[in-house]
C-alpha cells in the first residue's frame, strides 16, 4: 500500500519531532551565520528561535499547503505514489516558500540568518528525514508501508 494522505501527515509530524528537533539542537551552533562581534555561543542562542521557527513553518506549510497539493498530484500517477527521488527533491519548492515565510515571522533579534544558514539547516534536516524514511522507519515500524504510512493506528 502506498502512503495515504493521513499517513503522510502523520509521518511529517513524526519526522519533525523525532529527527528535526534533535538535529536542530545539534546543528544550530555550527550553522554559518553572520555573527559579528558575538561569540558562537551567543550567536547560537540567538539562532535557535529562528531555526525552530523554520522547523515549525515547514511543518505547518507541509500540512496545510504541500500535502494537499501532493495528494492531488499523486492521483494522476497510476501507483499513487512518488518515486523516492521526488520525495527528496520536494525540499526545493518547500524551502523557497518557507524562507519567505520565516523572514516575515522570525524574531527580529536573530543574528545573521542568511540564505545559506537557512539552506544548510533545512537541507540537512530534510536529508536526514528522507534517509530515515528510506530505511530505519521500516525497522522500527515494520508495518509502516502496509498501514499507508500511518504512525498511529487508524487515525
Amino acid at each position: 500500500m502506498t502512503p495515504t494522505f493521513s499517513g503522510r501527515i502523520q509521518t511529517r509530524i513524526f519526522l519533525i519531532l523525532v529527527i528535526g528537533i534533535p538535529w536542530t539542537l545539534i546543528i544550530t551552533p555550527v550553522l554559518p551565520a553572520q555573527r559579528g562581534d558575538l561569540g558562537w555561543q551567543s550567536a547560537a542562542r540567538e539562532l535557535y528561535p529562528v531555526m525552530f521557527t523554520a522547523l515549525a513553518v515547514v511543518l505547518v506549510l507541509g500540512i496545510v499547503v504541500w500535502e494537499p497539493i501532493y495528494h492531488v498530484l499523486q492521483q494522476f500517477r497510476w501507483e499513487r505514489d512518488w518515486p523516492s527521488m521526488f520525495q527528496l527533491l520536494v525540499v526545493i519548492p518547500e524551502a523557497i516558500v518557507a524562507w519567505f515565510v520565516v523572514r516575515e515571522v522570525a524574531p527580529d533579534s536573530a543574528v545573521g540568518v542568511t540564505k545559506v544558514t537557512f539552506a544548510v539547516h533545512v537541507g540537512t534536516s530534510w536529508l536526514l528525514m528522507w534517509l530515515f524514511i528510506e530505511g530505519p522507519i521500516r525497522m522500527f515500524n515494520i508495518r509502516y508501508r502496509f498501514r499507508g504510512g500511518r504512525i498511529l493506528g487508524k487515525w
